[in-house]
């Protein structure tokens, strides 16, 4: 009750009462300009109705005129996409002949009833009566005084019930198909994958890098050698130039920009990691076999990136201990395995819960494959098989 009591003050109310008005006026042009075709407007609607884009007109009108809280949204109530579908057409061509059967009635009740009210203020100054009118002639002039404002309400009301109705109607019939809500949730989807992809990016690339400057600082301190130093510094340089790619990789895409992001780093740059934990003092053993080259995309990004938190857990939680590195790709399926020491003081990496080793398995997933972390033969283990596409 408050709601339609607050009507009349709201803007809403106005915009939907010239919305409801504007297929009538159109109807009258025409009936002014052709009236030996009184029925030409409706087999026009129909007409109009089936072609596609009129359903993105009429949802940007109702969009602008009926809801303007969801002016300009895509996932809104009403849809601004053109028909695609017979069931998406034939919507709006009855949508199109209830508008304009509720336009009708609006723009009728707009002409009469204040013409009424002057009627009742006529009657009430004892002038004369007009021959065509909706009143009884023998009506009292105090009864007429009192009526005065009741047209104008009846109106008023008229105008907030069948712009509520209207409302309903469009959300109904120019709402989002069945197909189009299936697409924005995918397109939902998408989105929550990739802000989790970046997310997990950004962990990969920002930690290695962070860990490396930090394992190199503290050894360049303590060896207290100037050629060591300046080798440690390289190393540093060399992991935040490379970390800084990958940020700026990043929020290219966060921002949505139209520049083209720069291109991953792919299991074909496995030496720059390598390099990078031999500058941080892990002697690094590496055994790579098989054209990493010509790895599927998604497979050498992934691989690359379970390598990557690899060699980091190993500088996090272990320090510059020796570290092998076998990479073999196969005619099904890409091996990857990083083994190391592992010390008594490695309880954390034991439990293996992670957001780090969490990660390595949901990228080994994605992709259809398995990752194994834990201990192995007195030594710590990872171990990921990721399946591929069959190479010519």
């Amino acid at each position: 009750m408050s709601r339609f009591l607050r009507a009349p003050l709201r803007p809403v109310t106005y915009t939907r009462w010239l919305h409801l008005s504007v297929p009538v006026l159109v109807v009258a042009v025409w009936l002014f300009m052709f009236p030996e075709w009184p029925w030409g407007p409706a087999l026009w609607i129909w007409a109009l109705g089936l072609v596609p884009w009129v359903r993105s007109a009429e949802g940007l009108q109702a969009q602008f005129l009926l809801t303007p809280e969801d002016r300009g949204r895509q996932d809104g109530p009403i849809s601004t996409t053109p028909a695609v579908t017979w069931p998406d057409r034939w919507r709006t061509v009855l949508w199109l002949e209830i508008r304009l059967a509720v336009g009708a009635l609006t723009t009728l009740s707009t002409a009469w009833l204040p013409f009424t009210t002057i009627d009742l203020v006529t009657r009430t100054a004892g002038g004369p009566i007009a021959d065509e009118t909706l009143l009884p002639v023998d009506m009292p002039r105090w009864l007429a005084a009192v009526l005065i404002p009741v047209p104008l309400l009846v109106l008023l009301a008229l105008v907030i019930l069948l712009g509520e109705l209207v409302t309903v109607l469009a959300r109904r019939l120019l709402g989002p198909s069945a197909a189009e809500r299936l697409t924005a949730l995918e397109e939902r989807t998408e989105q929550l994958l990739e802000r989790t992809r970046i997310a997990r990016e950004l962990h990969d690339s920002i930690g290695h890098a962070l860990t490396v400057a930090v394992v190199q600082a503290g050894a360049a301190r303590a060896a207290g050698s100037p050629e060591f130093t300046d080798r440690a510094l390289e190393a540093i340089e060399e992991t935040g130039r490379a970390a800084l790619e990958d940020l700026e990789r990043v929020l290219v895409v966060l921002r949505e920009s139209g520049t083209k992001p720069s291109q991953a780093p792919t299991l074909a740059e496995a030496d720059r990691l390598l390099e990078s934990a031999r500058g941080s003092g892990s002697p690094v053993v590496a055994q790579l076999s098989g054209p990493l080259d010509r790895l599927p995309g998604p497979v050498t990004r992934e691989a690359y990136r379970i390598l990557q938190e690899s060699l980091t857990n190993v500088l996090r939680h272990c320090g510059p201990v020796p570290v092998r590195v076998r990479i073999e790709m196969t005619e099904k399926e890409l091996q990857l395995e990083v083994t190391n020491p592992m010390p008594e003081t490695t309880a954390a990496l034991r439990v293996g819960s992670g957001s780090g080793l969490r990660g390595l398995r949901e990228r080994a997933a994605l992709l259809g494959g398995v990752a194994d972390t834990g201990p192995h033969s007195g030594e710590w283990r990872v171990r990921a098989r990721l399946p591929l596409e069959r190479i010519p």
